[in-house]
């Protein structure tokens, strides 16, 4: 019997560390294709603020997931993981390498452990029972309920996205654990042989990258970019409560003046990257590299190349 793990590459790391460029250049000597491991590159229109690669950048490289979803639409992790998982498989069957790379931890942790999603702690009948809650009282009521019994899930979903919201109080309530506590109860071996590696920088470094990257997207028409979604009328969308968006509605609705905005929006980012951090390290087993400058990027590269090689024995 055939027990050999499949193999895929993971490249992880905060907003801003320099994930995009590495991954083309390891990408093109590991015969890899990419596939987004970021939660808002998903959505189309939505380019400068989620920095999306540009096709000139890509070097030829297939990147996948991008440009999947209207920025109307809901996505979930449960939704990513079966997306990735057929990516995968059909990357592999043409010979090549998938690597996954971005920064949304908890959507790149679903692939590589076997966590369900519809099979366990379920409640059909609570269900109901909450969806008709959320019927007469409203999306916004039933997000309270989950903000005030589990936290840490309330801050991740967006309150219109109901069926999520209803989802993470059906575990708890079958379970009595919160839906991050039931994802780690799942957590065995991993599925894939999987070499994960994470791109860290100094963090005045860092935080100076990210301030530079914001006044960099507004250059390139940040502002334009939201607009049109705002003139769109993009609501109350989990796709317009991500960072960089939803800093400038502030500005469109008259709440904040655009300095202020954009001053946010790097104050935003700056934790974002201090988050990431911390859930890679507690969360994943990462091979860290350094990317402080003055690091030079192809002396970074083939160490990383190496450290593939060994990991994957190609």
């Amino acid at each position: 019997m055939n027990n050999r793990k499949s193999p895929v590459i993971v490249l992880i790391g905060p907003t801003a560390v320099g994930k995009t460029q590495l991954s083309v250049m390891l990408a093109a000597s590991l015969n890899a294709e990419i596939i987004s491991g970021d939660s808002m590159q998903i959505y189309k229109r939505m380019d400068i603020g989620t920095a999306k690669i540009k096709e000139a950048e890509m070097n030829g490289i297939p990147h996948h997931l991008l440009d999947i979803k209207e920025p109307t639409e809901p996505f979930s992790v449960a939704e990513y993981q079966e997306l990735v998982r057929e990516k995968m498989a059909e990357i592999e069957s043409r010979g090549k390498l998938p690597m996954i790379v971005g920064g949304t931890g908890l959507y790149i942790q679903s692939v590589l452990y076997d966590y369900s999603f519809t099979d366990e702690a379920s409640d059909p009948a609570f269900r109901a029972e909450m969806e008709n809650t959320a019927s007469q009282k409203g999306s916004d009521y039933v997000h309270g309920l989950l903000e005030e019994r589990d936290p840490e899930s309330a801050k991740a979903i967006h309150p219109n996205n109901t069926r999520r919201v209803i989802r993470a109080l059906e575990i708890l309530h079958t379970s009595g654990k919160t839906m991050t506590e039931h994802m780690e109860g799942q957590k065995r071996e991993p599925l894939y042989n999987a070499a994960l590696i994470g791109l860290t920088m100094d963090r005045e470094a860092l935080y100076d990258r990210i301030n530079r990257r914001v006044d960099q997207m507004m250059a390139e028409g940040l502002l334009e970019e939201v607009r049109q979604l705002y003139d769109e009328k993009v609501r109350d969308c989990q796709s317009v409560q991500a960072i960089g968006y939803k800093e400038l509605y502030a500005y469109l609705e008259g709440r904040e003046p655009l300095e202020a905005a954009v001053e946010t929006l790097k104050r935003n980012s700056r934790r974002y990257a201090k988050r990431q951090l911390t859930w890679f390290r507690n969360k994943m087993d990462v091979s860290w590299f350094d990317m402080t400058p003055p690091v030079k990027i192809e002396q970074k590269k083939q160490e990383i190349f190496a450290y593939i090689a060994g990991k994957l024995e190609l």
